[in-house]
């Protein structure tokens, strides 16, 4: 009996010591806040640097797409790609046979009308005689005016073919317009073209351009006229000031790059069309402030990075104002000032108001 007893007795102190465990549990010291380790930089504007040199090319700012008036075969091309050509000098020739042969029927045609002139003048100058004695009636008369109408116009008309029919004999010599070098030669003797079809492409090398294929990120953020240096790739003790004159409206198709041409009006000689250089730009950075692009951080769609208090070691969110975005960072146009602490890395693991420790402290 009495191992029951005690058994019992055991059986009902088991809930109070139970309660006594939780009791102490609920004792216990919540654990210490988190404190994250994070890298920073402390903002200083930056100051005056070069932007990355892009290759471009020497061209001549005017270039002229010459071709023929009328159709043809081409017979004759005395001109090469390199060839220097002065104004009025021969760049192409059409087979004349078929417009000598439409300038031979313009003639035929014209030389009709004139016979046909004189004849009907004639026999309006003889009606008018017999109307004034009566011995015609003004029918007659009539008749004879009109038909040397007729054949006035008709003179009219065959003499603006006759000169049409000359011109064209003339359209088949292609003549150069300016001075200038060829930079492109399209058609070939033997070729049939069509009217306006490009057969040689004619440069003005008088006053010159580097042309530079431009990255949109780059065209958007260069400052609008500021002066670009122009190299010499083969010789980089030649080099010129230039502005950018032409920035393209439209991308190319196959590269994606914009052509911007800048102005050499002052160009070397040793700056032969084709000839490859480098441009670069000098940027003044004074009070522009950069940050890594791991810094950025997006909230509503907007961009903002994390600030740490110095003081209460806390961080914040804080919205800024992107200028451009580099190779491996940002410029920024607003948001920050000097001398604020800013995360550079680890920037999606932070709530706003957290507290976080310096590595090594704030770095610049």
């Amino acid at each position: 009996m009495v191992r029951t007893s005690t058994g019992r007795s055991l059986s009902r102190l088991a809930p109070l010591l139970a309660l006594i465990l939780l009791a102490g549990c609920d004792d216990r010291t919540a654990p210490a806040a988190d404190i994250r380790p994070v890298r920073t930089m402390t903002v200083q504007p930056g100051a005056t640097a070069d932007l990355t040199s892009l290759t471009g090319e020497i061209k001549a700012r005017y270039e002229s797409d010459l071709g023929f008036r009328i159709d043809g075969k081409i017979i004759e091309r005395p001109v090469d790609v390199g060839t220097v050509v002065k104004k009025g000098d021969l760049l192409a020739r059409l087979d004349p046979q078929p417009r000598q042969q439409d300038l031979l029927a313009a003639r035929a045609d014209a030389a009709a009308a004139q016979a046909m002139l004189a004849k009907d003048r004639a026999d309006e100058a003889r009606q008018a005689e017999l109307l004034k004695d009566g011995y015609t009636p003004r029918s007659v008369y009539d008749k004879a005016v009109a038909s040397l109408k007729s054949s006035q116009s008709q003179v009219e008309a065959t003499a603006a073919r006759l000169k049409q029919a000359e011109d064209n004999l003339g359209y088949t010599r292609l003549l150069a317009d300016a001075d200038g070098v060829i930079t492109t030669a399209s058609a070939n003797i033997g070729q049939v073209v069509a009217p306006g079809q490009v057969v040689v492409r004619l440069a003005q090398p008088a006053e010159r351009e580097a042309a530079f294929n431009v990255s949109e990120a780059l065209l958007a953020a260069a400052p609008k006229n500021v002066p670009v240096t122009v190299t010499l790739m083969s010789d980089p003790r030649v080099k010129i000031q230039g502005a950018v004159r032409y920035a393209s409206p439209q991308a190319d198709l196959t590269t994606r790059t914009y052509e911007v041409r800048v102005s050499l009006p002052d160009a070397l000689p040793q700056m032969r069309l084709g000839a490859t250089v480098t441009g670069s730009l000098s940027l003044d950075l004074s009070g522009v402030v950069e940050v890594p692009g791991s810094a950025l951080f997006e909230r509503d769609g907007k961009p903002a990075v994390w600030v740490v208090d110095p003081k209460s070691s806390t961080v914040s969110l804080r919205p800024i104002s992107v200028s451009r975005y580099g190779g491996d960072g940002v410029v920024l146009s607003g948001g920050l000032d000097k001398g604020d602490i800013v995360v550079t890395a680890g920037v999606q693991k932070l709530i706003a108001g957290q507290t976080v420790r310096l590595l090594n402290g704030a770095s610049s």
